[in-house]
């Protein structure tokens, strides 16, 4: 399919045009959040506790620059939601392109060649399943014991590629007993160059669904770390780390330390489920068929 002719697709898809809309706003927001945010939240010199808890602008004692109120340090909780951001998408690329590249190439290899790399690849993939990522990405982060964007993109990756792995060697099982594939064997081509000419073009796209949900799914689960304190350092700013202090305000009526960085989180993944969901669609011909047919 041309890429004019999946441009088409997607800007008659509602959905997917609205999902990457909500996406783009806060990409262009993580990027330029030195440009954009009114403050710097973690730098001291521009903090001050006169500044503390502040509500929004538009309620009684709200004041500019802080539009969307302040912490109990002062911060400006728009300027942390934006750093936070760009936390949390620098996290999801990170394992996404980690944990994407090591399972694709393990799906490769145990799709392609089969008996016991399929065997070892395979096994050890349930054995990794087998932990939750929450649980295992915590047990790594505390034998560790240091708190950081890489060592959490590591922690996450290391029972994340599995999903990867699995997809492709499905997709590879399939295209090897393909003809073209049977000839290009047939007049010797070295198995590397079909493996890379041949069949990794065509087992790849399914692999982008996965990896645009488990986009979604990643800045999730920084998330949830950073909540429970074991992902990020206080120094580096998160939108779960605003959640879990916001949580303790929040009987206080200092609703909006805990509403806005939740509203930001739950748009961001909402935006990309709905690209995932366009993707899905895209790449199953059975999908188009059956919503065309409605």
């Amino acid at each position: 399919m041309s890429k004019g002719k999946i441009l088409r697709h997607f800007l008659r898809d509602p959905s997917a045009v609205a999902g990457a809309a909500i996406l783009s706003i806060f990409v262009v927001g993580a990027l330029f959040a030195p440009l954009i945010a009114p403050q710097n939240p973690y730098d001291l010199e521009t903090l001050s506790l006169a500044d503390s808890l502040k509500p929004p602008i538009w309620m009684e004692g709200g004041e500019a620059p802080f539009l969307l109120g302040t912490d109990e340090q002062g911060r400006d909780v728009l300027s942390t939601i934006l750093y936070g951001c760009r936390t949390s998408l620098t996290v999801a690329f990170g394992v996404v392109l980690v944990a994407g590249t090591f399972g694709m190439i393990m799906g490769l290899l145990a799709g392609f060649y089969g008996k016991f790399i399929d065997a070892l690849v395979m096994r050890s993939a349930d054995v990794f399943y087998s932990f939750s990522t929450t649980l295992m990405a915590i047990l790594v982060l505390g034998l560790l014991k240091q708190k950081g964007v890489l060592v959490l993109i590591l922690a996450i990756s290391l029972t994340d590629w599995v999903r990867y792995a699995r997809t492709l060697r499905g997709s590879v099982l399939a295209i090897k007993e393909e003809d073209y594939i049977s000839a290009a064997r047939a007049v010797g081509a070295p198995g590397l160059r079909v493996i890379f000419r041949h069949v990794l073009p065509n087992a790849v796209p399914p692999l982008l669904v996965v990896a645009a949900v488990d986009f979604g799914v990643v800045i999730m689960l920084e998330a949830t770390l950073s909540f429970l304190g074991v992902g990020l350092p206080v120094t580096q700013p998160s939108l779960g780390m605003m959640i879990s202090i916001g949580r303790k305000y929040v009987y206080a009526g200092k609703w909006w330390l805990i509403v806005f960085p939740g509203l930001a989180l739950t748009a961001i993944v909402v935006g990309i489920n709905l690209i995932a969901d366009w993707l899905r669609e895209e790449i199953n011909p059975r999908i188009q068929k059956a919503v065309k047919g409605r």
